[in-house]
């Protein structure tokens, strides 16, 4: 399967569903709210001291005011945030169309939904959700059309549904199910190990993972994983090289066997995969989307390692993704003089020189690959919709898998030796649905479809071409009511993602489909930096041609205008994480265009963006890295917290969460700092920071729902909707 960097994937809308709301986790007043197009005269900002603190870079004197801020754990920054919370909150809560827009975001939300099934030994196991649920529940059931039965329930595990399943691998023969938990939104994972009959924990217990997960030995007696070297304090020390272990269940952590671990360089960050043979533990390496390697060792059929180490693949000079091993035949998807991608076989014990092309490469970008039951499924991407295509092993074309419409297909996952597989399909107007699919025949059928409250045929999806800044082709989807008329008035909402080879496919999502209901319009743009068209698409959005990303958001934007869909001031931008950096970076670019902004867990400082961990060192594939003199002139000339001016800039909402480990915090919190300095008008700029929440994984659906109100309540008051009501049949949201 294709590894992605390990920023969130800017996915719409998390699993999940409204069940009991706990109370809110942020600080709050009695302060009555503010307006916000016109703040009153009393409307004003936290204190924030500024102390003399400069780096140089490359002759260059760069100011660091906040830097006091980095320090999360002190008094004076827990005491900030508590006072950025108590001028938020009040304001957001205070906007009459807020509780209306949860109410209906939480009727909308109450629909039973179901993840892609796994199939172990003689069981199925997936994730259900009833619809009033904040956690997904584990299923597990011995036929598709039988019983299931609970096997683990993550909403008994905490009191405000924040304690969060995070991965699941069941056994190869089905009988035991390693899991891992998610405390408060960390990205750090605590994994136990659970009888599938008895439903009880055995006492394993495996810490200081990260982003991993765990790989069974063909006797599902122990598992191989990659963890973090612990530090002084006996924890886990993510800024250095993840390590592979080999854990025999039964046996005490402590002293589990190191397999691997990198020496000989500073940044690659080592995976690990067990063949569905279980003679290989395949080790992937990650050093930038760019520059992976292979490397595996042999294992006996009690899982005992054998032998050395063998570099199978150690040229870091591509992407190389390890797909199955059948009959000592790695079978790999690459894209070394293919930057669409392609499916090489390679024999475990030959040169690079002997490997065979099997799936030659298209003009289509091949995202996935898997091999299940001996056919080599490729789900490419045709213009950001998925085709999915199935090849026997020698390449032969077999059959399209037949999709339900021009939409995004997931999953395909499986046993080379499995005669069936599943599939997921969602499309903006659609929630996912699962289907199976007949290997053999090609034939799908629905295993199960949800059933939504809302009338969706009232509107339409479209797919249009602008040209960017510099006459490139960017395609750009948009959903609207039928009846919209284009008279430069309607509210947008632009959302964009742009990096780290991940494309922006159509998916459903409550919030969104809240959005249109209210009359807005949702544009998503497929901005270069993504994998929508290949590795050239995402190498033009990265580094020193960063800006390109830039410059087609922009673009977007005003090809929204120029169609009479909107105007400046009526358009909102929206992204998360890396997105988080896009918004950041074009408010700062065009204040002008914009009517409200929305960026929320964004890379902010580029300068310091990879100093808390060497997760985010690994971003540098398409950041570049400050040490660097060319790539430090091009982050200084848009990042965001270093280009903030005193101007007007729109109504912005930043939103952070005190546990995100990933993007850490801080990004938000200098960034807020700084354009609540430089705002020269009344246009509010607020700070948001959820407390028992991280990046965004493993998310409960109350604080979900929460999140959501207060931006679609912050956008009626910004882009003026005010006639605007989110309920069915009424008016005046005020």
């Amino acid at each position: 399967m294709k590894r992605k960097v390990l920023l969130l994937l800017p996915a719409l809308l998390l699993l999940g569903s409204c069940g009991t709301e706990p109370a809110r986790q942020m600080a709050s007043t009695s302060s009555p709210p503010a307006t916000a197009s016109s703040p009153p005269a009393a409307f004003t900002y936290p204190t924030t001291k500024r102390i003399e603190h400069f780096d140089t870079y490359h002759g260059t004197r760069v100011a660091d005011p906040y830097r006091w801020l980095e320090n999360a754990d002190s008094a004076d920054t827990k005491s900030w945030i508590q006072a950025q919370n108590e001028l938020a909150q009040p304001y957001l809560e205070g906007i009459p169309a807020r509780e209306r827009i949860k109410q209906r975001m939480t009727q909308l939300w109450n629909y039973e939904r179901y993840d892609i099934p796994l199939k172990r030994g003689q069981r199925y196991f997936y994730l259900r959700n009833d619809g009033l649920q904040n956690q997904s529940v584990l299923y597990v059931t011995e036929r598709l059309d039988g019983e299931p039965r609970v096997l683990l329930d993550p909403n008994k595990l905490s009191k405000d549904a924040t304690v969060a399943l995070g991965e699941f691998v069941p056994s190869p023969d089905g009988r035991l199910i390693a899991y891992s938990l998610s405390d408060g939104g960390t990205d750090w994972r605590t994994w136990h190990f659970r009888d599938v009959e008895t439903g009880k924990d055995l006492p394993d217990v495996l810490r200081f993972v990260k982003f991993v997960p765990v790989a069974w030995t063909g006797d599902s007696k122990s598992v191989y994983y990659a963890r973090f070297p612990l530090n002084a304090d006996g924890q886990g020390d993510d800024t250095k090289q993840r390590e592979v272990f080999w854990h025999k269940l039964g046996t005490d952590a402590g002293s589990d066997k190191l397999i691997f671990k990198v020496t000989d360089h500073p940044t690659r960050n080592p995976y690990v995969q067990i063949s569905d043979d279980g003679r290989y533990a395949v080790i992937w390496l990650y050093d930038g989307s760019q520059s992976t390697g292979i490397y595996y060792r042999k294992i006996a059929t009690d899982g005992t390692p054998q032998g050395e180490t063998v570099r199978l693949i150690d040229s870091f000079d591509a992407n190389y993704q390890f797909i199955a091993a059948i009959d000592d035949v790695f079978y790999i998807r690459s894209n070394k003089d293919a930057p669409n991608a392609q499916v090489i076989a390679m024999p475990v014990a030959g040169a690079a020189k002997s490997k065979r092309v099997v799936v030659p490469e298209t003009p289509y970008s091949a995202d996935e690959v898997s091999i299940v039951g001996n056919k080599i499924i490729v789900q490419y991407l045709q213009d950001a919709y998925s085709l999915v295509r199935v090849f026997d092993l020698n390449g032969k074309v077999q059959y399209d898998v037949k999709l339900p419409g021009l939409g995004t297909a997931v999953g395909f996952t499986g046993d080379v030796k499995d005669n069936e597989t599943f599939f997921a399909y969602t499309d903006f107007l659609t929630p996912m649905s699962v289907s199976r699919l007949e290997l053999a025949s090609g034939a799908t059928e629905v295993w199960r479809a949800p059933k939504l409250a809302a009338d969706t045929s009232q509107f339409v999806v479209k797919q249009v071409f602008y040209k960017s800044k510099d006459g490139t082709a960017v395609p750009m989807f948009i959903a609207h009511k039928k009846d919209l008329i284009l008279a430069g008035q309607n509210p947008v909402q632009l959302y964009g993602y742009g990096g780290f080879n991940i494309a922006q496919q159509p998916s459903f999502s409550v919030p969104v489909l809240v959005w249109l209901e209210m009359g807005g319009v949702y544009a998503m743009a497929n901005l270069r930096g993504g994998s929508e068209y290949g590795e050239a698409w995402h190498e033009a959005g990265t580094k020193l041609r960063k800006q390109n990303v830039f410059d087609d958001f922009i673009a977007a934007a005003q090809y929204l205008v120029d169609e009479k869909y909107t105007s400046p001031s009526k358009i909102a931008i929206r992204g998360r994480s890396n997105g988080g950096l896009l918004v950041g970076a074009v408010l700062t670019q065009r204040p002008d265009l914009f009517g409200a902004a929305l960026p929320a867990v964004g890379v902010l400082d580029m300068l310091r963006y990879h100093t808390p961990s060497a997760n985010a060192r690994q971003w540098s594939s398409d950041y570049g890295l400050s040490e660097n003199e060319a790539e430090f002139r091009a982050q200084l000339a848009y990042s965001p917290l270093h280009n903030v001016q005193k101007v007007c800039y729109p109504p912005t909402l930043v939103t952070t969460a005190d546990r995100d480990d990933r993007v850490v915090p801080w990004h938000s919190y200098k960034f807020a700092a700084t354009l609540q300095a430089a705002q020269s008008c009344p246009n509010p700029v607020m700070l948001r920071v959820e407390t028992r929440a991280g990046h965004g994984a493993g998310k409960p659906v109350w604080m979900q729902i929460e999140d959501y109100a207060d931006q679609w309540a912050f956008l009626v008051k910004s882009l003026r909707m005010e006639q605007v009501d989110p309920l069915p049949g009424r008016a005046n949201a005020g």
